[in-house]
């Protein structure tokens, strides 16, 4: 049962936890310079007994999915052991991530064997050149590599993200290059709408393309919209009897985004988050600290949703307290 639940009769079956701020990527989007240590805040990343207690907590809550992220979650070298604690110890149903996709060729074997029940990886483009163009690094084989090392290991429930980018991923070629991907593939593609963070006004200007373009080319061929799954991402689905795979679409600007909103964010440090770009974010770690405080840490959850807000205000430029997306799991 849920019970974590909004002034807004909104439910949250579904926790995005960051266990590192640290990304090996530079994608222009989101840390065009590398990862830099944010000297003002010197606290470390939330530890492996922390994430024990808190998985544990929320499973009380009534959450049934959590998704770890980052900055880049596998490069913590307690990644592993940190999916073991929820897969066997935390009464959670569902654990998945969001990854860059770095190393995954060699990682495949200890992903599958983890129990993990999906993974989502990010991918940009199909094309070399503008894949290390936009992320900095030369590794789209490799990663292409550990998806098809997954897929013969059987690994369900892959997902793929590109976010969309005026001029560089947002062509009809793009487009089709992924709709051959999914036909042969048992992969599910979405892009994401850029977002304005605090600090990547510039950028947002140059590259921001409206959702609704690639929406249009759905609607040309032939994709039908599917409907959610209660613990479903924010992701309209798009389903084509031709294809293996899916089609998706992450547009935090359209009408009613909100609406479906079911999921609440805990960043690497120990704070809650209400929303990517709300303004409202409290501390809970100091409640992590020892398995006696769970009703206390339970408690405080519960009072924190009084205070989520009915939309995040983007179309008006807001953007919280979220300076760019490594901070808060993207």
């Amino acid at each position: 049962m849920n019970i974590l639940k909004d002034s807004f009769g909104r439910k949250f079956p579904y926790i995005r936890l960051s266990i590192s701020e640290v990304c090996n990527f530079k994608c222009g989007y989101c840390l065009p310079d590398g990862y830099k240590i944010d000297k003002s805040d010197n606290r470390t990343f939330i530890n492996i007994e922390e994430i024990r207690r808190l998985a544990k907590a929320l499973s009380e809550l009534g959450v049934s999915k959590i998704r770890l992220t980052g900055g880049e979650p596998t490069v913590r070298k307690d990644f592993f052991e940190i999916v073991k604690i929820l897969k066997k110890n935390s009464g959670i149903k569902k654990t998945v991530i969001t990854t860059n996709g770095y190393r995954l060729d060699k990682i495949a074997n200890d992903i599958k064997n983890s129990g993990l029940n999906g993974i989502n990886i990010s991918i940009d483009s199909l094309n070399a050149d503008t894949f290390k163009k936009i992320t900095g690094h030369d590794r789209l084989e490799e990663i292409l590599k550990g998806i098809k090392k997954l897929k013969n290991l059987d690994f369900k429930n892959i997902k793929i993200n590109a976010v969309l980018l005026k001029g560089i991923n947002d062509s009809e070629k793009d487009f089709n290059d992924w709709a051959e991907f999914v036909k042969n593939n048992e992969i599910d593609f979405r892009y994401i709408e850029l977002m304005q963070t605090g600090d990547n006004l510039d950028y947002f200007n140059k590259y921001h393309v409206p959702a609704k373009n690639f929406i249009n080319y759905l609607n040309n061929n032939n994709w039908v919209i599917q409907t959610f799954g209660k613990d479903a991402g924010p992701s309209k689905n798009y389903l084509n009897p031709k294809f293996k795979g899916k089609f998706g679409v992450i547009a935090p600007y359209s009408e009613d985004f909100c609406k479906s909103c079911n999921r609440l964010r805990i960043t690497a440090k120990g704070d809650l988050r209400l929303c990517l770009f709300g303004n409202t974010g409290i501390n809970i770690r100091h409640l992590m600290q020892k398995d006696s405080q769970l009703e206390e840490l339970k408690d405080l959850i519960l009072k924190q949703l009084n205070f989520k807000k009915e939309s995040h205000y983007l179309e008006i430029g807001e953007t919280g307290l979220t300076k760019n997306l490594s901070t808060t799991g993207g």
